[in-house]
């Protein structure tokens, strides 16, 4: 007989003991960060019982398991409320892969060396703003690894959303209504530049001219042809204190104008379920919202590999549950040995819709699993879930440089009061042959990141 040295009750009591703490402390039988910094591997920093879904569940699921209706509740407790009343109640399916102890699977690889790199560079300033010992912006990577509290936490997504300098994502994006069936079919384009903290740049870590912001990022659809044309333009302040410079160009009336800010809250097309405050479950300046509170850590369950569809020519998948097996992505999942749940709330938005929301953040790679938005009357309201991995199938790989690329491959948000879901996946290529990539050089700015290039691109 195998007996377990520390057991589910151990790990339970620990969580609940770094619950009750101010400062949190990564790790369960040694700290996190100077193991990755030694090995790149996990093991020796979490008993087996959470490494494994088969010790977890001591053996009524494993690897290879599909969790479904039959069967959720025996991990109900690794599961957010939304995910398990749709696999409860509305047919989805989760595919269940072994955990992940190797770290550097989990990162961009030139990511990660920055944040191995820059480790304990970070302080936070006077407004909360995230600066070096000068006061100069942050020079890349996370920059607080072993977050202490929901701050450092949100901070780590908020700087770098999709962890490259540059990214360009062709979207295909399908809408299912309450009764299952397809209401809209959008392609669109989503593109990211970043300001400060890079990592490719061979300049340094600040685009020159630009260290007084974060970021560059647009939206633009490109079918069917009543909405192509639409974009949007967020200018992001390095200042997380300011509000972003929103533009939109609408091809009805052919010209381009300012939105008012609380402009995030709404839908950007009919029938989508997606606001420009979704993105990456930080899709505001972090201080434009506030009273965050890391409200419990957990072990978790979460798309974090094995979901690139890299052997489909286009990368794209199937749909199953719902009504008529339209509603839901099949996603492998895995046990997360430790996940930071933090809370906070829209406290410069008087007017936002929202309350508040919860970010479920897996401590390995600081990478939002899930998130949660409640309305005003506290009631929960929306779901956004992604899905990570390498772009590796063992048949077909996408490079980054020397090392294989790692980035979302789709996800889903689900207005869970209206019933109604958007499911999105990150395809090789759609409408107009514009095709995903990743630090594409200078000239994306200028194609399109710019006023007048969201006025082209809706022409």
């Amino acid at each position: 007989m195998h007996i377990m040295k520390f057991d589910k009750g151990y790990s339970r009591r620990q969580f609940l003991t770094k619950s009750a703490q101010a400062g949190l402390s990564l790790g369960m039988l040694t700290a996190m960060w100077p193991e990755i910094a030694r090995s790149g591997d996990i093991t020796k920093v979490y008993p087996e019982e959470l490494l494994s879904i088969e010790a977890y569940t001591k053996g009524k699921l494993k690897t290879g398991d599909i969790v479904d209706a039959n069967n959720v509740d025996i991990v109900k407790d690794l599961l957010d409320p939304s995910a398990y009343k749709q696999v409860k109640e509305m047919g989805r399916k989760i595919r269940l892969v072994k955990t992940t102890t190797d770290v550097t699977k989990l990162f961009p690889h030139r990511y990660l060396e920055a944040t191995l790199k820059n480790k304990g560079k970070a302080k936070l300033d006077a407004k909360g703003n995230v600066v070096i010992e000068n006061g100069d912006p942050w020079i890349g990577g996370n920059p607080f690894p072993d977050a202490k509290d929901g701050v450092e936490a949100f901070a780590n997504i908020t700087l770098s959303w999709g962890r490259h300098d540059q990214t360009l994502y062709a979207i295909k994006d399908w809408d299912i209504s309450p009764s299952g069936t397809v209401s809209y079919q959008y392609d669109f384009c989503w593109c990211e530049q970043n300001a400060t903290g890079l990592i490719y740049n061979p300049e340094g870590p600040y685009w020159q001219g630009k260290k007084d912001r974060a970021r560059y990022q647009s939206v633009w659809f490109v079918s069917p042809n009543d909405v192509r044309g639409t974009s949007f333009l967020n200018e992001w302040y390095y200042d997380q204190t300011q509000f972003p410079d929103l533009f939109g160009y609408l091809p009805a009336f052919k010209r381009e104008r300012r939105f008012p800010t609380n402009q995030r809250f709404e839908p950007l097309v009919p029938g989508i379920t997606i606001f420009l405050s979704d993105a990456w479950a930080a899709g505001d300046p972090m201080l434009t919202w506030g009273n965050y509170k890391v409200i419990e850590t957990k072990p978790h369950l979460g798309a974090v590999s094995e979901n690139w569809a890299g052997d489909d020519p286009n990368w794209e998948k199937p749909a199953h549950g719902g009504p008529k097996d339209q509603t839901f992505w099949l996603s492998n999942m895995e046990l997360c040995p430790e996940v930071l749940v933090v809370e906070c709330e829209p406290t410069g938005y008087p007017r936002a819709p929202v309350g508040k929301k919860r970010v479920y953040i897996d401590a390995r790679n600081m990478m939002f699993i899930a998130y949660l938005t409640y309305d005003r009357r506290g009631e929960m309201w929306k779901s956004f879930e992604p899905a990570f991995g390498l772009y590796d199938t063992g048949k077909n790989k996408v490079m980054d440089g020397d090392h294989v690329h790692w980035s979302w491959a789709h996800f889903t948000c689900h207005d869970l009061q209206a019933n109604r879901m958007s499911r999105a996946l990150k395809a090789k290529e759609i409408t107009g042959g514009y095709q995903s990539g990743f630090n594409q050089g200078d000239g994306i700015h200028d194609q399109y990141l710019t006023i007048q290039a969201i006025r082209r691109l809706g022409a």
